[in-house]
């Protein structure tokens, strides 16, 4: 009796989390389309009511080089995300890029693994044919090569003209990996890169080290890596199958998972291909290549394990926090401040206990390390890398505190924020979204500096 009771409540909160997470994502698309209608219908009344008008402004004389000289501001969004040109002219970031004049939001695969979606940051940068590598793409059962990039959004990219780079969650491992791949020198014909070219990395709501929401919606806490039969996962998994299979092309040119290099489309695989990739025997699910599984604390560790902090970049994170403890328990830290699509994760991970029939992920394992949360990512394992060996660190409270910043050493700040607060919606952060991101692209600009006396890395021949 107990057991039916309890399966009965995990549909039920498997049909509560899938219709939530449906119903957000039509409101995302549909708010997107919106916009873009009523964008399109102001330059049309603009047009016809402004015919005969020329309007010129005056560009203050050597204002372009300033700014190109300026190393830019790459921001990198994580799972489900999207950059410039999808989802027509809504901003992944609120509109936080419109705070510096040199900043690019590049547009990677919402789905797709950690390491794809560094490959392809790289020759977004650089130029080219996205190149996945030979012995990975085999591996993994997909094309070696992707998207074109006729012209590389920053081709002059080298030690001398380095990046910072900003990650909200998954994002901020992506740039990690990107940055060792540089170190080890992973792309073919590119032989000068090196850890050098990352100037600085800050992560916001980084996933650095796993998360246990990872096992609530549906992955196996027994490997990390593969998928309960009924979860919202699975749910997941079937819908961007069926979008990828159907391969509608304006649709995909509005939003689109990442997953082109698999090679999913009806035109190439027929509805057999389709079956099959539904049942599990082929496709990014069956092979692990995808951003899941590099988030559960397994898959985390295994990244990890490769990944360095480098002496000559400068790191800085922001943890977020919607949890409180009350009598020693773990609690949401209020109901109206959390988003609808996360409440029930918040309050599921703040009392998130690992099957005490399973092995813990590693050694020294405490549940309640985990507890506190933003409704995807656990609070403490947000604020640096820390599995399997944790790296230098420094708490901030203030950033007066942290002045001048050393290189080496991950800063880090607690946010009460749940996940998606400082994303999408900018009138929901408040003043703190202008607080973030001032200090984010201050830091980059004013406190960031390579050499001593302080020049900016792209003055340094000037």
């Amino acid at each position: 009796m107990i057991r039916w009771w309890v399966l009965s409540l995990q549909l039920a909160e498997l049909f509560v989390s899938s219709v939530v997470h449906l119903l957000y994502g039509f409101y995302i698309f549909s708010s997107a389309v919106a916009g873009d209608l009523s964008q399109a219908l102001n330059e049309c009344l603009f047009k016809a009511n402004n015919t005969n008008v020329v309007v010129k402004e005056d560009v203050p004389k050597g204002t372009s080089t300033n700014v190109d000289s300026l190393p830019p501001i790459v921001l990198v969004h994580g799972i489900f995300g999207f950059g410039k040109g999808k989802l027509g002219g809504l901003s992944y970031f609120a509109g936080a890029e419109k705070k510096d004049e040199r900043v690019l939001v590049p547009d990677l695969g919402s789905l797709t693994s950690v390491y794809d979606r560094a490959r392809e940051l790289f020759y977004y940068l650089k130029g080219g044919q996205v190149d996945y590598g030979e012995e990975h793409s085999k591996a993994c059962g997909h094309s070696q090569f992707g998207r074109v990039y006729e012209q590389g959004n920053y081709p002059e990219w080298d030690e001398d003209h380095p990046i910072h780079f900003v990650g909200h969650s998954a994002g901020a491992q992506v740039v990690r990996l990107l940055q060792q791949m540089l170190t080890d020198k992973a792309f073919e014909g590119y032989e000068n890169t090196s850890e050098k070219w990352v100037l600085s990395i800050t992560a916001l709501s980084g996933a650095f080290n796993g998360t246990t929401r990872t096992y609530l919606d549906g992955i196996q806490p027994e490997d990390g890596r593969t998928m309960k039969p009924i979860c919202l996962l699975q749910l997941c998994r079937i819908g961007v199958i069926i979008y990828d299979w159907f391969d509608i092309p304006w649709l995909k040119a509005y939003y689109n998972f990442g997953f082109d290099h698999f090679n999913m489309s009806w035109r190439k695989i027929g509805f057999r291909g389709l079956v099959d990739g539904l049942l599990g025997n082929s496709g990014p699910f069956s092979s692990g290549d995808w951003i899941l599984p590099d988030l559960s604390i397994q898959g985390a560790m295994q990244l990890n394990c490769h990944l360095n902090t480098f002496p000559n970049t400068y790191y800085f994170s922001y943890a977020t926090k919607r949890t409180r403890k009350i009598l020693g328990i773990t609690v949401p830290s209020s109901i109206l401040g959390i988003h609808p699509l996360l409440f029930i994760r918040v309050l599921q991970m703040s009392q998130w206990r690992h099957p005490p029939d399973v092995s813990p992920p590693y050694k020294g394992y405490r549940d309640e390390d985990w507890q506190d949360n933003d409704g995807a990512l656990n609070t403490v394992y947000m604020t640096h890398p820390r599995l399997p060996i944790e790296h230098p660190s420094r708490f901030v409270e203030n950033d007066s505190e942290c002045q001048p910043l050393q290189p080496g050493i991950w800063y880090y700040k607690i946010v009460e924020a749940d996940h998606i607060l400082f994303i999408v919606n900018r009138e929901r952060a408040g003043v703190q979204f202008d607080l973030i991101y001032d200090s984010i692209f201050e830091r980059c600009r004013k406190h960031v500096f390579r050499k001593d006396p302080p020049t900016l890395p792209n003055e340094a021949h000037h």
